[in-house]
């Protein structure tokens, strides 16, 4: 609903304006999105660029529900299985951009309709203020410990590919769906609140009205150095999923050369070389040095066993068992199982 309404107020702003319009729907932050919109604006003063912030998950809906009037042109980021999903619907155009030959097999889509611009990993977030050195926690199964509940905050996951990535790996990272629903329901024991987006989630944090989260590197990063919030993190010591992060032109959509240059434009190889030093970004593409990229890159980072085909297939499925039967009521679902 709030984008719809966001969405409406600026196409009707921008009625008096002669410029060609390009819509983008990314999950990106304003940071990284404003930049890029006054870049590209500056390379091509005839178009007016307008994104809207928004969860993977999110972005992946309105084009579906758009699809007989596509409103967008652009859809940059989110998870493979989603853009895997929006390809299968007939929802996305084929491009294959400049840069194809660089990317890995599994990054890309094999009719060229999505390609994978960034590595994502998943971290635990925490307040570095409020969480001690030696208090805070290394690994998944620490969040299940008595000490932090009512202490987590999380991202309400349905609106967001990465917590539909994180909560799809973590039940597969048990030995039966179930196990994984149960152990979701220990987590939601110890979680204080969902949060609607992620600017919510931040503020709580920030607030100390919470202590840990789950969420990505990338975010969590230009929080902590951006914006002055005190955050950190930890890459869970057995291993975490590190998503494709996806870009794709929208079936339909308006100004389309346009639009495939702005694609070219956020993924040449001097953008995302600057979206890794400014906005912690790792490129997908394989032709980009590492002596061109930040050092910390370089750090080894155990990648969690995902079955992302299933992740495609049955995440929905799961998705759906925790918000009806789990969410905000994990203790009663282990009592109702008998755990």
């Amino acid at each position: 609903m709030r984008a719809s309404l966001l969405l409406l107020l600026f196409l009707v702003g921008c009625a008096g304006d002669s410029r060609d319009l390009l819509v983008v729907y990314s999950p990106h932050g304003k940071e990284m999105l404003g930049e890029y919109e006054l870049a590209f604006e500056a390379r091509y003063p005839s178009v007016d660029v307008r994104w809207i912030d928004m969860g993977g998950q999110d972005a992946y809906d309105r084009i579906r529900t758009e699809a007989a009037n596509p409103q967008a042109s652009i859809w940059w980021g989110g998870d493979s299985p989603t853009f895997s999903k929006a390809a299968a619907e007939g929802l996305l155009e084929p491009y294959r951009p400049s840069w194809a030959d660089a990317v890995p097999e599994g990054s890309r889509d094999a009719e060229d309709r999505w390609y994978a611009t960034y590595l994502t990993p998943e971290v635990i977030m925490y307040n570095s203020r409020t969480v001690e050195e030696g208090e805070r926690p290394v690994d998944w199964d620490d969040l299940l410990e008595p000490e932090w509940n009512d202490r987590i905050i999380i991202r309400y996951p349905l609106a967001s590919s990465t917590m539909r990535t994180i909560w799809g790996a973590l039940i597969m990272r048990q030995p039966t769906v179930q196990d994984g629903y149960n152990w979701l329901a220990r987590l939601d024991v110890n979680t204080k609140t969902y949060t609607a987006d992620p600017t919510q989630l931040y503020l709580k944090l920030a607030r100390e009205e919470g202590d840990v989260s789950l969420w990505n590197l990338p975010d969590t990063q230009i929080q902590s150095s951006l914006n002055g919030y005190p955050f950190g993190f930890a890459v869970p010591s057995s291993g975490t999923p590190i998503l494709n992060d996806g870009i794709a032109l929208v079936r339909g959509g308006s100004n389309p050369d346009m639009a495939r240059a702005f694609y070219e434009f956020v993924t040449s190889d001097s953008a995302l070389v600057q979206q890794a030093e400014t906005y912690f970004r790792i490129p997908v593409r394989q032709d980009i040095g590492a002596e061109r990229l930040p050092e910390w890159m370089a750090s080894p980072i155990v990648p969690m066993d995902v079955d992302w085909g299933r992740l495609e297939i049955e995440g929905a499925l799961w998705m759906e068992h925790w918000d009806q039967r789990i969410k905000g009521r994990g203790a009663e679902y282990l009592e109702e199982l008998g755990g």
